[in-house]
């Protein structure tokens, strides 16, 4: 592979010379040398722009008879400089778009994305957390904003030059105001789980008491699960299902009574029904407790009105903003305006350094489109796709947790087909069907093994899935659940699978 430095010269105010193009110290040449990289420093950083090509260092030699003098006096590798520079004498670009592609620099990475991008086409993804956001959210995160530091807040930053970047936060923090109805809002988290953390360090100190959805029964692990910084840090104590399978508010409301906790925590990672929120804020507000409501999996439903809205009721919500939602991997924290400046600081300096001003971005223009009307359209599709699987799925013998969903998302208990959840992942993977193992409440398996699999539909309602090709879905499912070892069905279904996405592709 030829040395870099045969191809470039080295940035405006390195300290370099022709000695390091040559691969040899100057001195070791003497004065004539040195006279000879005074000649090419001359010619190379006389030009506009750093980067740009300058005369090869042999055509350098060949005019210069000291130089070549010295050279013949100490041989040196002098690296040939190819006739095809990697940019065009006429730019004076540092970075010239059309050279420096993830192709040319980093063929790996380039064919691993090339890779998983063929397989969010041949495949119908079913994991109810993701989802695929658009190309105008990818271009804002994968933009110059990537560059900028900017530790603070819009209008007050320890750093110079955020005047555009601070648009575009408050563009953000304008927009997701509005699509929630808040009183004021923080995008500066990096995930759903350091928007929970943030609440935590701003309302809570280590010891205090918190109550949320036991992760067993379809909680979230930064709702006190005991691995989590939540379980480890505060004492937890979980409410759960009742025998329908619906929150038990009643025993939620017993324990919050006889615990009295500090911070209660509804929302949910695997929970298909509406929450009451307005019952638990009741709850809250009877014992004294914060009330924070982890919507990140219900988002997008409820930006467009199809799923309760829990901002009116609580104290603190928290999201991330890819899911339902549609926009990139992050997360925001919603609150009332007298918790503002604490959870502002709780985040910044108290969590986080410098946010992610291009992921930022992303989010701003993620909450431009869920405004719109087509997005309200597109949540409405995703209840009525979820509905449909999951009653194709109970019409061909498999049950449904909690029998039904009124959501986007469904767990499915796969004790009857005597197939756990690792296995139904893998198997389903086979054919092009992408699902998670998943507990169901009481599990009987291990949680890396698990006894079912959930499902969700963002995703294929993305992609343009309807209530048919939902029921198509639901009964490619079952018939690979039904001979779940035969390898005749599977390539079966990995070809429906195929006509499938082919008729409906993500990215044009």
């Amino acid at each position: 592979m030829r040395d870099w430095r045969s191809q470039w010269v080295l940035p405006r105010g390195s300290a370099s010379s022709l000695g390091v193009i040559f691969d040899a110290p100057a001195a070791r040449l003497g004065s004539e040398w040195e006279a000879g990289c005074a000649l090419h420093r001359l010619v190379a950083f006389s030009r506009p722009r750093c980067w740009t090509p300058v005369p090869s260092p042999r055509a350098l030699i060949r005019e210069n008879p000291a130089i070549q003098s010295s050279v013949d006096r100490h041989p040196v590798f002098v690296p040939a400089v190819p006739s095809a520079l990697p940019f065009k004498q006429t730019s004076h670009a540092m970075f010239e778009r059309s050279r420096f592609t993830i192709e040319q620099i980093d063929p790996e990475v380039f064919a691993a994305i090339q890779k998983e991008n063929q397989r969010q086409e041949d495949h119908i993804e079913l994991i109810a957390s993701e989802n695929y956001t658009s190309p105008a959210v990818m271009a804002a995160q994968g933009s110059q904003l990537t560059n900028k530091y900017a530790e603070g807040y819009p209008g007050k930053r320890y750093y110079g030059g955020c005047e555009y970047v601070d648009v575009v936060e408050q563009l953000a923090i304008d927009r997701v105001k509005q699509l929630f109805g808040a009183e004021a809002a923080n995008v500066q988290p990096n995930s759903g789980s350091q928007a929970n953390q943030g609440v935590f360090f701003a309302m809570l100190k280590p010891g205090d008491t918190i109550m949320g959805m036991s992760l067993a029964e379809g909680g979230h692990l930064t709702h006190g699960m005991a691995l989590n910084m939540s379980g480890k840090w505060f004492n937890v104590v979980s409410y759960g299902l009742n025998a329908q399978e619906d929150i038990d508010y009643d025993a939620l409301e017993k324990l919050a009574h006889e615990k009295k906790p500090k911070l209660i925590i509804a929302g949910a990672s695997a929970f298909a029904l509406r929450i009451d929120f307005e019952r638990i804020a009741k709850v809250a507000k009877a014992v004294g407790a914060y009330f924070m409501v982890d919507m990140a999996h219900y988002a997008g439903l409820i930006a467009a009105g199809v799923y309760p809205n829990p901002v009116p009721h609580a104290d603190f919500v928290t999201t991330t903003t890819h899911k339902s939602l549609r926009g990139p991997r992050g997360g925001v924290i919603l609150m009332k305006a007298e918790h503002e400046k604490a959870i502002n600081s709780a985040i910044f300096p108290g969590i986080q350094g410098g946010p992610l001003m291009h992921v930022i971005a992303g989010k701003a223009v993620a909450f431009k489109e869920a405004l719109q009307p087509d997005f309200k359209a597109y949540q409405e599709q995703v209840v009525k796709n979820a509905a449909a699987l999951a009653e194709t799925l109970i019409a061909r013998g498999l049950r449904i947790v909690s029998g039904r969903t009124e959501s986007h998302v469904m767990l499915v208990d796969l004790r009857a087909k005597k197939i756990t959840g690792k296995e139904a992942e893998k198997i389903l993977g086979d054919a092009h069907i992408t699902v998670n193992k998943n507990a169901i409440p009481n599990d009987p398996e291990k949680p890396f093994v698990t006894s079912g699999i959930r499902l969700g539909s963002p995703a294929m309602t993305t992609r343009g899935f309807k209530e048919e090709e939902a029921r198509q879905v639901a009964n490619l499912i079952a018939d690979v659940l039904d001979n779940p070892h035969d390898e005749a069905n599977i390539a079966a279904v990995r070809e429906q699978v195929a006509a499938l996405t082919r008729r409906f592709p993500v990215y044009g």
